[in-house]
């Protein structure tokens, strides 16, 4: 007996996006280390923050994750100041075998992360529940590098979050963003399909 087809998912996660511009700063700030570290330096296209992992979603539910990110974009705790992110030291993770910028990002990208788990959750999604760590992923498959190391600083100024879908190809991760949150705003920034 057949088992009946699987619904079309989709893998998806909500994330801080910078400008090029930004990206590339970090990317040129990292550079040196990414270069010894043994490993395969992130694209500059896919350097993000992730805020929530959602995993793989029917794709039929995508629109209620837009809805989700909408109310909590459009919540008076976050005010609509931009998240500002400022990275000045690389961490070597050893278990995933990354090297990371790591940001202080302050309690407001933490709340934001936390209202995405809390609501994504609570409609039924399963969100990776790690408490947040504000950091972009520079490089993997590292072999060496120091536990931690100055960085030149970089900064991020993010007035919006993004909705992510990831995919796998033989070079590797491709990330598409599928719509951008202006964070305290009604409105939607972009949709791609």
């Amino acid at each position: 007996m057949r088992s009946p087809p699987r619904a079309p998912a989709r893998r998806l996660f909500f994330a801080l996006w910078a400008t090029a511009e930004e990206r590339r700063a970090l990317s040129a700030a990292a550079a040196a280390a990414v270069g010894t570290s043994g490993g395969r330096a992130v694209p500059q296209a896919n350097l993000h923050v992730t805020l929530a992992f959602l995993g793989q979603v029917p794709a039929a539910r995508t629109t209620e994750l837009a809805a989700l990110a909408h109310r909590v974009g459009t919540n008076g705790a976050l005010a609509g100041t931009p998240l500002l992110l400022q990275f000045e030291r690389l961490a070597y993770w050893h278990a995933p075998q990354i090297l990371v910028a790591l940001s202080t990002a302050g309690a407001a990208a933490a709340a934001l992360a936390a209202a995405l788990q809390r609501e994504a959750s609570a409609a039924g999604f399963l969100p990776d529940l790690k408490p947040f760590r504000a950091h972009v992923t520079v490089a993997r498959k590292v072999t060496h590098a120091a536990a931690s190391t100055p960085l030149p600083s970089v900064s991020w100024k993010c007035a919006e979050f993004v909705l992510v879908e990831s995919r796998t190809v033989a070079t590797g991760s491709v990330y598409s963003v599928l719509e951008s949150y202006l964070l305290g705003k009604r409105e939607k920034l972009r949709t791609q399909r």
